[in-house]
């Protein structure tokens, strides 16, 4: 289903060549193995695409290239014509790199990809409402009995942070900033403005109206943040609200939707029935269950959220992104 909305956005914007498709974070290089397979289904050739890895894990990228290429590459110091760290040909042809950095990319029309990306980004302030006004949490060292040796703590005053992050408007009683999304949304929103474009976020998130969504996880269980640091995953839900934020001055911005919203809108239902019809025995319970735990909204079908920022404002509300919306003449 992405690889069919990467391939309507980019021919509904002018279909431009050679694609250049970057993904955030790719993790083990699954989706953007699927994405590829679509395309070369739906007639590009290898010279038209060209693939752009944002990585920071040595390991991951290894195991992103084994995926996509088949083979494996040195890892490069100093390359001559960019500032990639690794380069290869995926096994159907198509040039891809590996970059550490968005700002390392070349520039041009691009559709990004990050799926499960911002949250994993730092959440480095987190601010709370008292009856003396807003005050940042703060860690600091716990010389007590506790079960470990770090504590939260408010500040005794507004700090800096303070002053930049919350607005006026503000309703909620506490909420987490992640600077470094800001950051990254900045380089989206220049680049899709100046070169054309779109970018597809999925992640877990809310549209700026939920609370106290830092967490950590260990062994797949709920752990606290502060007990042997370095040993669990932490993350926050992603501030859809604050994302959009960073780039409503530039781009104009679709969702966020449910998971289920978009990817019912984009006929997974009816991809289901195609497949149905021609699997084998075995596989039909596998494609059913699969469908359910994508769409349901007991299941992921609620909680994850899609959100995509797109530029060429008035072409837009005429056209508007696949998954974003319902046709209501289908109703």
């Amino acid at each position: 289903m992405i690889g069919v909305w990467v391939f309507n956005e980019w021919y509904k914007l002018g279909s431009p060549r050679p694609l250049q498709l970057v993904e955030l974070g790719p993790g083990r290089g699954t989706l953007m193995q699927d994405v590829l397979r679509v395309l070369k289904q739906l007639g590009l050739s290898s010279t038209d695409v060209s693939i752009h890895l944002v990585e920071v894990s040595p390991e991951l990228s290894q195991t992103q290239e084994q995926k996509l290429c088949g083979t494996s590459s040195p890892y490069i110091e100093n390359p001559e014509d960019g500032d990639y760290f690794r380069k290869n040909i995926t096994t159907d042809g198509s040039s891809i790199f590996w970059y550490r950095h968005l700002t390392s990319v070349p520039r041009g029309f691009t559709m990004f990809l990050a799926n499960e990306f911002f949250d994993a980004l730092p959440v480095s302030n987190k601010f709370r409402k008292t009856d003396n006004g807003w005050r940042e949490v703060l860690i600091d060292i716990d010389e007590g009995d506790g079960p470990h040796h770090l504590r939260y703590l408010l500040s005794r005053e507004g700090t800096p942070a303070s002053k930049v992050f919350i607005k006026s408007g503000e309703t909620r009683d506490d909420f987490e900033v992640s600077p470094e999304t800001a950051v990254f949304c900045s380089e989206l929103a220049m680049r899709i403005e100046a070169d054309g474009g779109a970018a597809l976020i999925m992640d877990y998130g809310h549209n700026g109206k939920s609370c106290n969504t830092f967490r950590a996880f260990k062994n797949h269980s709920l752990h606290d943040p502060l007990c042997e640091p370095g040993t669990a995953d932490l993350t926050a839900d992603v501030d859809f609200g604050f994302m959009k934020e960073q780039v409503d001055e530039r781009l104009i911005t679709f969702g966020p939707v449910t998971q289920s919203f978009f990817l019912i809108n984009m006929g997974m239902e009816q991809r289901l029935h195609r497949l149905l019809r021609t699997c084998k025995e075995e596989e039909r319970k596998n494609l059913i269950s699969g469908y359910k735990m994508l769409t349901d909204p007991s299941k992921w079908g609620r909680d994850s959220n899609f959100a995509m920022f797109l530029s060429c404002q008035s072409f837009l509300v005429k056209y508007p992104p696949a998954g974003f919306y319902v046709d209501l003449d289908k109703e």
